[in-house]
């Protein structure tokens, strides 16, 4: 990709926003790597793509939350004879050999932990899960570090925006990572009139001080109400494919706010546990019969 700036002459801010705005890479790794151009200029282009259909933004949001994404998949699962159970802990995994065979687990009612609860087994050929279901087949990859801010004005020179999201790319910060900024408001119904949520994200790169990596994202966001800062979160990737035991293991949500690295993730998962690419047809279709 670097020939192609170069031959266009692009200067270095014009590189940082087609590469972390447009593309949306959370490095600049793409820049050298063989054969890198073609996916950066499909990406672009379907940011571009986006932008014609959608005017304002080339993003989405769902209103109330992301909280909608889990429920519109429980309810395409169901059109497909799948079952979303809450409230449900998984108290052992079975093994046939070196595979995975089924799950003993748990259900209890909402708020009676301590009850003794439904306990039932379900057995099965391959299991599909985040890293907080299995500690000893995952290793740290480095940590996220995250703000949630409450905000009583929307950004300056943003043009008043009732959401947005901005990507502070590493170079103009002296960082190794991207700062991502998210931020939504009473028009998604997420909180009340008048106030603002926005989330500042990146991913650690000291071991102290951890509030100052994000002050690049802070300051942007102008007068605080209140900010809720925890400390370092973690980042997971499972030790191996999960060919030889069934159980397929996602990566942990990243700093980024645009879903790109969940996307791809999720590619991933699909290729390793089915063994071909996913291929994204019939949603459409599938959709219409969840709305009805």
């Amino acid at each position: 990709m670097k020939d192609v700036y170069d031959k266009f002459g692009l200067e270095a801010s014009t590189r940082d926003f087609i590469g972390h705005s447009m593309a949306l890479y959370s490095t600049d790794d793409y820049i050298n790597s063989p054969g890198q151009a073609k996916e950066t200029v499909e990406r672009i282009r379907l940011y571009a793509n986006s932008m014609a259909r959608y005017g304002k933004s080339p993003y989405i949001y769902p209103l109330y939350g992301l909280g909608e994404l889990p429920q519109g998949f429980a309810r395409l699962s169901a059109i497909y004879g799948g079952t979303y159970m809450l409230n449900t802990s998984v108290d052992e995994f079975l093994y046939d050999g070196s595979k995975i065979s089924g799950i003993k687990a748990t259900m209890r009612d909402r708020g009676d932990e301590n009850e003794e609860g439904m306990k039932f087994t379900t057995k099965t050929k391959m299991i599909l899960g985040d890293p907080s279901y299995f500690p000893g087949k995952v290793q740290v990859v480095g940590h996220l570090l995250k703000a949630i801010c409450i905000l009583n004005h929307p950004l300056e020179k943003t043009g008043d925006a009732d959401s947005l999201q901005l990507i502070i790319p590493q170079s103009q910060v002296g960082r190794k990572h991207d700062i991502y900024i998210a931020m939504v408001s009473s028009a998604h119904n997420v909180c009340p009139k008048g106030y603002y949520i926005a989330i500042v994200s990146t991913i650690a790169e000291t071991s102290a001080n951890h509030h100052l990596e994000l002050q690049p994202g802070l300051e942007r966001l102008g007068r605080i109400e209140e900010k809720f800062m925890g400390p370092p979160i973690p980042l997971y990737q499972p030790l191996e494919s999960g060919v030889n035991d069934q159980i397929f293991i996602s990566n942990s949500f990243d700093a980024s706010s645009h879903f790109e690295t969940v996307t791809e993730n999720v590619r991933d998962l699909y290729r390793r546990a089915m063994g071909e690419e996913l291929k994204v047809e019939g949603l459409r279709e599938g959709q219409s019969l969840a709305e009805e």
